[in-house]
């Protein structure tokens, strides 16, 4: 029997896409899932010379060449620890084991240790792009041993997204690091969609925009600097009529967007690291607040608001909310890069932060020519603390964010909730500001706590007994 150069693990649909993907590459691949009527709807569904269904994870191994590679496309948690255990026994050392799931990176780090331990090679394997990504193309996020990993590269990089000609896959760091990467992916990736629901806010409820025009302005903002995925998928989805009803489908959509968690996990690892990207938490907030359907219905008339005044200039209109949308967006990249920043100093991961911009370019939601931008400004200087920072964002930054505080003062004088842009400008002034009020809270847990204050004139902790006025 011919030997199988891989085996995945999980053949629902991203599994399945995946596995498919490899064999067109010319990949003999060995399928396996825990339920066999999944297995067989595969095969009978998606026929490939190349895939080979099995229905014991006995005979699923046995078929592979060695060193064995193993891929899990199983739910995160603790479904992989329960595949893990029941594939020890069969494994033997120098095996390579890799999730492809969405796992917490800790989980993948506690991972790589027992197993190492095992003698078993253990990657945590980053994979953006959905369904139609896994199957033409993704974006690839490999964490694990660099001695290990030319047993994998060539095969997951055959199988993902190019850009310039270049795989979107690239080898990221050890341990948890792929699985790092692929979270603060998805947590820019809540930051940009939330950045574009609310220039549609300001375009509708204070614009006065139809669909067929957002629609229009949309596919020409994707042909300038904002080209990218999601601006490209926000146009088609304002020209498509609903299939159940009259009129466009948008428009019968309930306003409440749940979440997977990757971008609570930003948020929380942010919070733990002491690195403020809070247009990440501003948009995982914004999901939460989406789904207290009730609540705001009954707080619907709460506050009176001004009036939407009637835009006299549509055109400019426009193009100011483009303006705020392209420096908000900067912004949030900023912050995301600059988590990735800290996380590889304090894990000694030694990120290459040009290289993740590059392979973010194509297969993944994220993916826009903007990326191109940050690729380079990491190639200008590796050791960038924030894009902030680079001469170009700098330059695109003072030419856009009055635009951004125009938008962000419209929606608040009009009652829009804008918590992605309005961090933005926070976040902007706060880094740029010499003064953010902080003496004042260092004084007052002086006061109340005895905690210390620094100086300005002086070096050391200090304290003093203040005098508490009755």
């Amino acid at each position: 029997m011919k030997l199988c150069d891989i085996g995945i693990i999980g053949l629902s649909v991203m599994g399945r896409s995946l596995a498919l993907n490899m064999a067109d590459h010319g990949f003999c691949v060995a399928g396996y899932n825990r339920s066999r009527s999944v297995t067989e709807a595969v095969v009978l569904e998606h026929p490939h010379p190349n895939l080979m269904p099995f229905y014991t994870l006995e005979s699923f191994v046995s078929a592979l060449k060695r060193p064995r590679r193993v891929m899990l496309m199983i739910q995160a948690g603790a479904p992989v620890d329960a595949v893990i255990d029941q594939l020890l026994p069969l494994l033997a050392t120098g095996d390579i084991l890799l999730d492809g799931g969405n796992s917490f990176f800790e989980d993948t780090r506690r991972r790589s240790r027992m197993l190492s331990e095992k003698g078993i090679q253990y990657f945590g394997v980053g994979i953006s792009g959905g369904e139609e990504g896994a199957r033409r193309g993704p974006s690839i996020m490999p964490g694990g041993d660099a001695d290990a990993y030319p047993a994998v590269q060539p095969i997951l990089e055959s199988i993902a997204a190019t850009a310039e000609q270049m795989p979107c896959c690239a080898y990221i760091g050890p341990d948890g690091a792929g699985h790092y990467v692929k979270m603060v992916h998805n947590g820019i990736e809540y930051a940009d969609m939330q950045l574009i629901a609310e220039s549609y806010l300001l375009l509708k409820y204070c614009g006065g925009f139809s669909n067929a025009a957002l629609a229009e302005l949309y596919a020409d903002w994707n042909q300038g600097e904002l080209k990218s995925f999601l601006v490209g998928i926000t146009a088609d989805i304002f020209r498509e009529r609903d299939d159940l009803a009259d009129g466009d489908l948008i428009d019968h959509i309930l306003d409440s967007a749940a979440q997977k968690g990757t971008g609570r996990w930003t948020s929380m690892e942010s919070l733990r690291q002491g690195v403020d990207v809070s247009m990440i938490t501003a948009a995982a907030g914004a999901r939460v607040m989406s789904n207290a359907l009730e609540t705001r219905e009954k707080a619907a008339g709460l506050l009176e608001v001004d009036a939407v005044p009637p835009v006299q200039d549509r055109k400019a209109f426009a193009e100011q909310i483009r303006r705020a949308l392209y420096a908000a967006k900067i912004v949030a990249y900023a912050q995301g890069f600059s988590l990735l920043r800290d996380a590889s100093e304090r894990y000694h991961w030694s990120l290459d932060l040009g290289t993740i911009a590059a392979i973010f370019r194509a297969g993944c939601i994220i993916q826009a020519d903007f990326l191109n931008d940050i690729t380079a400004a990491f190639r200008r200087d590796p050791l960038l603390g924030n894009l902030l920072l680079d001469r170009f964002f700098h330059e695109k930054i003072a030419a856009n964010h009055q635009s951004l505080r125009s938008a962000a003062a419209s929606g608040i004088r009009t009652g829009l909730p804008l918590p992605a842009m309005t961090n933005a400008l926070s976040y902007l002034d706060a880094f740029r500001s010499p003064h953010t009020g902080a003496n004042l809270i260092q004084a007052q847990r002086d006061f109340f706590g005895s905690h210390t204050y620094e100086r300005t004139d002086r070096t050391g902790a200090f304290h003093h007994e203040w005098r508490k006025t009755e």
